[in-house]
Protein backbone atom coordinates (compact mmCIF):
# COMPACT_ATOMS: atom_id res chain seq x y z
CA UNK A 1 0.00 0.00 0.00
CA UNK A 2 1.40 3.48 -0.22
CA UNK A 3 2.61 5.36 2.18
CA UNK A 4 3.40 9.16 3.33
CA UNK A 5 4.60 9.36 6.87
CA UNK A 6 3.85 12.35 9.31
CA UNK A 7 6.69 12.19 12.16
CA UNK A 8 5.74 12.83 16.07
CA UNK A 9 7.27 16.24 15.80
CA UNK A 10 5.67 17.23 12.34
CA UNK A 11 2.37 15.91 13.76
CA UNK A 12 2.52 18.13 17.08
CA UNK A 13 3.34 21.24 14.78
CA UNK A 14 -0.13 20.49 12.61
CA UNK A 15 -2.32 19.80 15.77
CA UNK A 16 -0.87 22.77 17.21
CA UNK A 17 -1.61 24.38 14.06
CA UNK A 18 -4.94 23.64 13.34
CA UNK A 19 -6.21 24.08 16.53
CA UNK A 20 -5.29 27.45 16.23
CA UNK A 21 -7.08 28.05 13.64
CA UNK A 22 -10.27 26.45 14.90
CA UNK A 23 -10.03 23.31 12.68
CA UNK A 24 -8.82 20.63 15.52
CA UNK A 25 -11.13 17.91 13.28
CA UNK A 26 -9.84 19.38 9.86
CA UNK A 27 -7.48 17.65 7.91
CA UNK A 28 -3.68 18.36 6.46
CA UNK A 29 -3.77 18.11 2.68
CA UNK A 30 -0.22 17.56 1.57
CA UNK A 31 0.02 18.02 -2.35
CA UNK A 32 2.10 18.04 -5.38
CA UNK A 33 1.47 21.13 -7.64
CA UNK A 34 3.74 21.92 -11.14
CA UNK A 35 6.43 24.88 -10.85
CA UNK A 36 9.58 25.60 -8.94
CA UNK A 37 13.36 25.42 -10.48
CA UNK A 38 12.92 21.65 -11.25
CA UNK A 39 9.29 21.24 -12.48
CA UNK A 40 7.19 20.07 -9.30
CA UNK A 41 6.68 21.64 -5.36
CA UNK A 42 5.39 20.14 -2.51
CA UNK A 43 2.47 22.52 -0.47
CA UNK A 44 0.38 21.70 2.49
CA UNK A 45 -2.93 23.32 3.85
CA UNK A 46 -5.43 22.65 6.42
CA UNK A 47 -9.33 21.93 5.21
CA UNK A 48 -11.91 21.38 6.61
CA UNK A 49 -13.12 18.22 4.73
CA UNK A 50 -11.61 15.55 2.05
CA UNK A 51 -12.24 14.75 -1.24
CA UNK A 52 -13.45 11.75 -3.14
CA UNK A 53 -10.16 11.37 -4.86
CA UNK A 54 -8.13 11.40 -1.66
CA UNK A 55 -6.66 8.93 0.41
CA UNK A 56 -6.42 9.19 4.29
CA UNK A 57 -3.61 8.61 6.57
CA UNK A 58 -3.67 9.13 9.73
CA UNK A 59 -0.28 9.76 12.54
CA UNK A 60 -0.59 10.70 16.16
CA UNK A 61 -4.26 12.05 15.66
CA UNK A 62 -3.31 14.30 12.56
CA UNK A 63 -5.54 13.25 9.56
CA UNK A 64 -3.45 13.45 6.30
CA UNK A 65 -4.81 13.58 3.23
CA UNK A 66 -3.31 13.58 -0.25
CA UNK A 67 -5.26 13.51 -3.56
CA UNK A 68 -4.77 9.79 -4.98
CA UNK A 69 -3.21 11.00 -8.38
CA UNK A 70 -0.14 12.60 -6.09
CA UNK A 71 0.67 9.89 -5.02
CA UNK A 72 2.98 8.03 -7.49
CA UNK A 73 5.44 10.91 -6.73
CA UNK A 74 5.20 11.09 -2.94
CA UNK A 75 5.08 7.66 -2.16
CA UNK A 76 7.15 6.60 0.62
CA UNK A 77 7.70 10.64 1.79
CA UNK A 78 8.21 11.38 4.81
CA UNK A 79 7.44 14.89 6.55
CA UNK A 80 9.19 15.75 9.59
CA UNK A 81 9.96 19.03 11.47
CA UNK A 82 13.26 20.58 12.88
CA UNK A 83 13.80 22.94 15.32
CA UNK A 84 16.91 25.28 14.92
CA UNK A 85 18.16 28.47 16.13
CA UNK A 86 16.75 30.26 13.42
CA UNK A 87 13.40 29.03 14.05
CA UNK A 88 11.72 25.68 12.98
CA UNK A 89 9.98 24.05 9.55
CA UNK A 90 8.79 21.44 7.86
CA UNK A 91 11.19 18.93 6.21
CA UNK A 92 10.37 16.49 3.27
CA UNK A 93 11.90 13.38 2.51
CA UNK A 94 11.25 12.13 -0.62
CA UNK A 95 12.65 8.78 -1.79
CA UNK A 96 11.45 8.99 -5.53
CA UNK A 97 12.96 12.38 -6.14
CA UNK A 98 15.56 12.13 -8.40
CA UNK A 99 16.43 16.18 -8.63
CA UNK A 100 16.18 18.77 -6.02
CA UNK A 101 16.57 22.53 -6.03
CA UNK A 102 18.44 24.16 -3.33
CA UNK A 103 15.55 25.28 -1.47
CA UNK A 104 14.24 21.96 -0.92
CA UNK A 105 10.52 22.57 -1.91
CA UNK A 106 11.00 21.86 -5.78
CA UNK A 107 11.76 18.73 -7.33
CA UNK A 108 11.27 15.93 -9.81
CA UNK A 109 11.36 12.11 -10.05
CA UNK A 110 12.39 10.06 -12.76
CA UNK A 111 8.94 9.74 -14.16
CA UNK A 112 7.49 12.94 -13.82
CA UNK A 113 9.05 16.37 -14.52
CA UNK A 114 6.18 18.97 -14.23
CA UNK A 115 6.69 22.24 -15.48
CA UNK A 116 10.02 24.50 -14.18
CA UNK A 117 9.58 27.89 -13.87
CA UNK A 118 12.55 29.94 -15.26
CA UNK A 119 15.12 30.95 -12.45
Amino acid sequence: MSQVTLTEEAAYEVKDMLKKNDMADGYLRFKVQGGGCTGLTYGMSAEHEKNDNDIEFEYYGVKLIIDQHDIPVVDGTVIGFKQSLLGGGFTIDNPLASLSCGCGASFRTKTKEGTPNKC
